[in-house]
């Protein structure tokens, strides 16, 4: 199976905030931007895995700016880290208003998909490969952010964090 750069699963999707897509005030709905999101995601995770993918979790979905009626969101995806049949997409999101041509960041989040085979069973997939400082960056905190959904989740104990392990030593290095 042959490695991945995270550029070649880098996706921009975007949608013209309709009134149907909004709420009383006139923002975008959560619940719609969540949907959204997953969408774009989702491409992007079959495009590095090329195989179907199953969402598994959303991880810190911060909404930093309302998405107003009549703008154009823009979400831009790209996968993190692989692992073995899971996978860490980064998802940032930009309201533009085409007349006044402004473009905000809103939102930021992390969803994390598994590949699955045609009888949804999860299945290998290649290797992440970073290659800007960014990229190893998010490369190397998505360990910790794995190590920490998976303590949430009950299926890790924290003692078997190595990742985490790793973050606390370098932090009470530089007290």
């Amino acid at each position: 199976m042959k490695s991945k750069t995270a550029k070649e699963s880098y996706m921009v999707m975007n949608e013209l905030v309709l009134p149907n897509d909004t709420n009383t005030f006139n923002n975008l709905m959560g619940g719609r931007l969540l949907y959204w999101m997953d969408i774009c995601s989702a491409m992007a995770a079959q495009k590095h895995a090329n195989s179907p993918v199953v969402t598994v979790s959303v991880d810190n979905v911060s909404f930093k700016r309302s998405i107003k009626l009549g703008e154009v969101l823009t979400i831009e995806a790209q996968v993190t880290r692989a692992f073995n049949t899971s996978l860490e997409v980064r998802m940032e999101v930009f309201a533009q208003n085409l007349p006044l041509g402004t473009k905000v960041k809103s939102n930021e989040a992390y969803y994390t998909f598994v590949a699955v085979d045609e009888h949804t069973q999860p299945q290998p997939i290649p290797e992440l490969i970073p290659e800007t400082e960014k990229e190893h960056k998010l490369y190397d905190e998505a360990l910790q952010r794995r190590e920490l959904r998976l303590i949430l989740a009950g299926k890790i104990k924290p003692q078997h964090a190595t990742g985490i392990k790793k973050l606390l030593k370098m932090l009470e290095q530089k007290d």
